[in-house]
């Protein structure tokens, strides 16, 4: 496999980092390279569903899955692109542990014309052992302008 250009792990990290619904869950970047992408979530008490089992929401999952398969897509492409989810399935297989961060691995599988396709699964501990399974169809070639939602806020 070729070294990914720069661009690839700047616009991954952005997207961890820099997009306001994933800086508030505190997604962190772990690696992007060559259509597969890794991010991690921490366990934090603010990001909990139930009090009484300390096990991260749901809904927390779910944005994860979704920013990291959009990652995968952007390591993909040859060039910048702009993307947009079409389509995104979870299952949920168990809950993650109480007091457990969650990664998770995503892979584009296919890149075509205008949609891209992308298989992820989210754990704790091992990915042997996952906490959701998820498939996602981005659209590509939206038009819409790069970094459009990380740019300052409108009055």
């Amino acid at each position: 496999m070729t070294e990914d250009p720069f661009w690839k792990n700047e616009l991954a990290t952005r997207m961890a980092q820099g997009v306001p619904h994933a800086l508030a869950l505190g997604i962190e970047f772990v690696s992007v390279k060559d259509g597969v992408g890794t991010l991690r979530v921490p366990w934090r008490e603010d990001l909990v569903g139930d009090p009484d089992t300390g096990v991260i929401a749901g809904g927390v999952i779910t944005t994860f899955l979704d920013q990291l398969c959009g990652a995968a897509v952007m390591s993909a492409l040859s060039e910048h692109n702009p993307i947009a989810t079409i389509d995104l399935r979870i299952d949920y297989m168990r809950p993650a542990e109480p007091g457990c961060a969650v990664q998770a691995e995503a892979q584009c599988t296919k890149v075509g014309k205008n949609i891209a396709f992308v298989r992820a699964v989210a754990y704790d501990h091992s990915p042997d052992n996952p906490v959701a399974h998820a498939s996602a169809a981005f659209m590509m070639n939206t038009n819409r302008r790069p970094g459009a939602n990380l740019g300052e806020k409108k009055s």
